[in-house]
Order: structure tokens, then C-alpha cells, then sequence
């Protein structure tokens, strides 16, 4: 059966294209989870208008995530840790340490985003990369100091 993706799926391919998938597989699995329509010419004209719409809520994302990126660059958030002897702190400063730092300042960012390559345990300043979009990235600079 040939069937249209209505989004991205590893296994088949791109949002739009034209598959051939198995019978069974199209009907009681792509179907009902709206990965996929059945290949008519109806189907084909509303696959063009989620297209659309799919394309403009993009466009509004990466525009969004690229303020997002202009402001966090400007920013420095200070994170206030117990320190033990040569300066080394009693735990890590966390991506979610971090996160909740930008909560305080305005600016929601979720952890996941933020990308620690390891735990921060030391005091001094550090850039922190956070991914806002998969086309946009920018550094946070935090701050650990002395609590």
C-alpha cells in the first residue's frame, strides 16, 4: 500500500513523501498514530496544508530560539556553592542548578538543553553551551562562587 508521511519517521523517511509499506503495517500501525495518510489525491492536498503549517510553526521556533540566544549571551547567572578546602565544592553544579539560575532571571530554559559535558566542581567562570534549536545554540555564562 502506498501511504504519505504526515511527519519524520526514521524507519521510512521525510514528512511528505510517498512510501509503499505493507498492508498490515500501514493500517494498524502508521494510520491510526497519524504518522501516516493513505495515498489518495484528498490526502495529498491536506498533506500540502499540514506542510504549511508544519514549515510556519518552524519558522516561528528558530525565530523564537534565536532571541532567545541574543538575550542568554548577554546574561551571567551566578550560582552560590559551599566550598570545601583548595576551593573545591561539597557536591556539582548540575544542568538543573543551572536551569533553575535562568528560571530566576526570566528566561525558561529546560535542562535537557543545557549542555554539560561534566558536572561543574570548581569555583570560577564558565561558558555553558545550551541548545535552543536544533540550528541555534548559544553560551550562558555562569558564575560559581563562594556561598
Amino acid at each position: 500500500m502506498k501511504v504519505i508521511l504526515r511527519q519524520d519517521f526514521e524507519a521510512l523517511g521525510k514528512i511528505g513523501e510517498v512510501v509503499m509499506v505493507k498492508d498490515g503495517y500501514a493500517r494498524n500501525y502508521l494510520i491510526p498514530r497519524s504518522i501516516a495518510y493513505k495515498a489518495t489525491a484528498s490526502s495529498l492536498r491536506a498533506l500540502e496544508e499540514e506542510k504549511k503549517q508544519h514549515d510556519h510553526q518552524e519558522q516561528k521556533k528558530f525565530k523564537d530560539a534565536e532571541k532567545l540566544g541574543v538575550e542568554l549571551e548577554k546574561l551571567s547567572v551566578t550560582i552560590p556553592m559551599k566550598v570545601g578546602e583548595d576551593d573545591k565544592l561539597f557536591g556539582s553544579v548540575t544542568s538543573q542548578m543551572i536551569a533553575d539560575a535562568l528560571k530566576e532571571k526570566g528566561f525558561t530554559v529546560d535542562k535537557r538543553t543545557i549542555e554539560l559535558e561534566e558536572p561543574i566542581k570548581t569555583l570560577g567562570i564558565f561558558e555553558i553551551p545550551v541548545k535552543l534549536h536544533t540550528k541555534v545554540s548559544a553560551k550562558a555564562k555562569v558564575w560559581v562562587v563562594r556561598e
